[in-house]
Order: C-alpha cells, then sequence, then structure tokens
C-alpha cells in the first residue's frame, strides 16, 4: 500500500490515538500512522464481540456449579489456558485441574497469589463471582 492510499477512518477503537504501520512512496517501505480504518474495526469488534460472549457462557457455567471462578477470570481477562500457564508458572494440565470447583477450593494461598498476580486482583474479588449485571 502506498502512504498516500493509508486510510484515516479516525477508529473508534484507537481512541483518538494513531498506529504506526508500514507502507511504500516510491517503491521503498516508509514508517507511517494511521487512525484506524473500517475494516479493522469491524474484525476487532467481532472478535471483542466474541470474547465477551465467551466470558458470558463462562459465568453461566461457573454460576452453575460446573466451574471454578478461574474459568470466568481467566475469560473475564481474556486469557486462554495457555497464556495463563505462562503468566502464572503452573503447567496446563494444572490450570485444567483447577477448574474443577472442589479442587479450586482447596487451593493453598501460595498457588492462589499466582492466579492473583495474574489477575491483578484481590482474593475476594477472584475468588467470588462479580453480580450479573456488573458484566
Amino acid at each position: 500500500m502506498e502512504i498516500k492510499d493509508i486510510p484515516q477512518d479516525d477508529s473508534p477503537i484507537f481512541r483518538g490515538q494513531t498506529k504506526v504501520i508500514y507502507a511504500t512512496e516510491k517503491g521503498h517501505y516508509q514508517k507511517s500512522t494511521t487512525t484506524g480504518w473500517q475494516d479493522e474495526t469491524f474484525a476487532t469488534q467481532l472478535a471483542v464481540d466474541a470474547l465477551a460472549t465467551q466470558a458470558k457462557v463462562a459465568y453461566e457455567q461457573c454460576v452453575c456449579g460446573q466451574y471454578s471462578p478461574l474459568y470466568f477470570r481467566m475469560y473475564q481477562y481474556r486469557y486462554d489456558v495457555s497464556s495463563l500457564a505462562q503468566a502464572t508458572g503452573f503447567f496446563q494440565w494444572q490450570i485444567k485441574r483447577h477448574f474443577q470447583p472442589a479442587i479450586f477450593n482447596r487451593l493453598p494461598e501460595k498457588k492462589l497469589r499466582k492466579y492473583l498476580a495474574a489477575f491483578q486482583l484481590s482474593l475476594f474479588e477472584f475468588t467470588h463471582l462479580p453480580d450479573h449485571h456488573a458484566l
């Protein structure tokens, strides 16, 4: 894409900021900026909506007792098992095990602190689901 053709659609996702991208000018790549474009905004909004849906489904599963609050928090904070394992130092199988309410409720404070650091939540916030209206 040529620098002169870079869209400047003032994407609400950028919140008034710009993003650096590379485009060509006279056949050479150069840095330039954009305020976003409609296609990117649409795709980003679809992804954000999908993540919000995942979090809502996880919330309902936690309320029903299928999963521990960890399961909801993982989706709420846009982690997956792999990235949460990297953030906490737990193995993926351990995190999946911690999704079980009976196991989660017996986790020692030392293990809980790893999750608290990853989510930057207090123990109360982490272990108690928010009110349904707060979602």
